[in-house]
């Protein structure tokens, strides 16, 4: 007698999903590895991407540093580019005219008084945005980012600010570059952020032995790259026994196997960065195919069975 055929095995399930921010797989491309036009939006829907985040929006035009901005060292990269970008304004007019948007969008935020990112966010109400990122992390930028980061009131206001003028999602994105990690995205959280993203670069600094000049034209800027891992992997790990809301894990994030250990240390869903500078757009879809086998190797069936596995061990 000819035995049964086994019932094929369903393939694991890779959507993530938080409030009504809905993507197809955990991978989205992280805020300012393009710039703030959206024409790339279909090209990195193409290439695999869960979802994609702007570059660093602020309510008035802001021109950034000058040159060099941007330096490679050994493990990734160190820039200052100083969070330029167009404006809201001229952001809004470039986002109401998008024609198609094949994954979502999350926009993110800076600036330093909680009334700013209230104003921001209901201006965009009316745009096809699906989520908003608030960074209170850039490393190297006066009066924003870091210096209104490491703050738990200052961050505990922003986030209650911008949660009410929105009817999306909200994640708060937390430096590594303090003291207390935890006890800023337990502050977020506890004002009603719906997710943190963990974390931005590292402040560093590049000398140039010949002249002894620092090299970026700011001195300081923020480490990117594989070089962050372990310091990222860590903040994730340690975020996510604290917090009751989703981490989306950031910081040197390069391969499928980088994906799956921030997913161990408790991160539910990843960003991308430098890496695209690495391998190009491509590197999509090799980290999410690589989950997707990763997961049937280990007949898991959803991303959700590997979230967070590496707390069990105490």
């Amino acid at each position: 007698m000819k035995p049964p055929e086994e019932t094929p095995r369903a393939a694991p399930q890779l959507s993530f999903q938080l409030g009504s921010f809905k993507m197809k797989n955990p991978v989205m491309l992280a805020s300012g590895v393009v710039g703030v036009t959206l024409d790339i939006l279909p090209r990195v829907a193409g290439a695999g991407a869960g979802a994609m985040v702007t570059k660093s929006i602020s309510i008035e035009p802001r021109e950034g540093y000058r040159n060099p901005t941007v330096v490679e060292v050994e493990g990734g990269y160190v820039n200052a580019i100083g969070l330029s970008n167009p404006g809201l304004e001229a952001f809004v007019k470039d986002l109401v005219t998008l024609k198609e948007k094949p994954i979502p969008l999350v926009v993110s935020l800076f600036g330093s008084e909680p009334d700013e990112f209230g104003h921001m966010v209901s201006t965009l109400e009316s745009t096809p945005v699906d989520c908003y990122e608030i960074n209170l992390s850039c490393p190297h930028v006066e009066k924003v980012g870091l210096e209104v980061g490491q703050d738990p009131e200052a961050v505990s206001q922003i986030t209650k600010s911008a949660k009410k003028s929105s009817s999306r999602p909200v994640l708060v994105k937390v430096s590594p570059n303090i003291a207390d990690i935890v006890e800023i995205a337990s502050a977020a959280a506890d004002a009603g952020a719906d997710g943190i993203t963990a974390v931005n670069t590292a402040r560093a600094m590049v000398i140039d032995i010949e002249t002894g000049r620092p090299i970026l034209s700011n001195k300081v800027g923020g480490l990117s790259g594989p070089a962050v891992k372990p310091i990222a992997v860590r903040c994730v790990y340690d975020i996510s026994r604290k917090v009751d809301i989703p981490v989306i894990g950031c910081g040197g994030i390069t391969s499928w196997r980088d994906a799956v250990e921030f997913m161990l240390a408790g991160a539910s869903a990843v960003q991308v960065g430098s890496a695209v500078a690495y391998k190009g757009l491509d590197v999509f879809k090799e980290i999410v195919q690589g989950i997707q086998k990763y997961l049937d190797r280990h007949g898991l069936k959803s991303i959700g069975e590997l979230v967070g596995r590496s707390h069990s061990y105490q």
